[in-house]
């Protein structure tokens, strides 16, 4: 089994973190304190930490037709996982850098794909695959 990854990254204001991935994206909340959060993400542990002055990059390169945000993180989700999220954010009216829509289709690595960013500016990506054996497809 593989083992779940660690990712620490800036927010602004943790009450919105704690809102956006806690209640938003249904992240179980773990440690926290005055200054970060720890959050379980689908298995995998992220922790918001406060930095005011933080500022998210914005960096853009081209894939499959869309400007694709530099940096960004995210999960590889089951098909109806990432179904159900996808109808969720767009149910809270979440403004999407790039709509939920099949990428690459009809070739190796296709998949279902979404981008869009917390309240700090921070973009995520969610995917998934009809065939997990695509993820590394060349």
């Amino acid at each position: 089994m593989a083992r779940p990854f660690h990712l620490a990254f800036p927010v602004h204001d943790l009450d919105a973190a704690r809102a956006f991935y806690g209640c938003l994206l249904g992240c179980a909340e773990g440690r926290s304190s005055e200054r970060w959060i720890d959050f379980d993400l689908f298995g995998h542990q992220i922790v918001a930490h406060l930095s005011p002055t933080a500022r998210a990059a914005v960096h853009h390169n081209p894939v499959d037709g869309h400007d694709v945000p530099v940096p960004h993180f995210g999960v590889v989700l089951t098909m109806a996982e990432w179904q159900a999220l996808a109808a969720r954010l767009t149910q809270a009216g979440v403004a999407f850098g790039i709509a939920p829509h099949i990428r690459f289709r009809g070739q190796p690595g296709e998949q279902a794909t979404m981008f869009f960013r917390d309240p700090s500016g921070n973009a995520l990506e969610f995917k998934a695959f009809a065939d997990d054996a695509m993820i590394f497809a060349t």
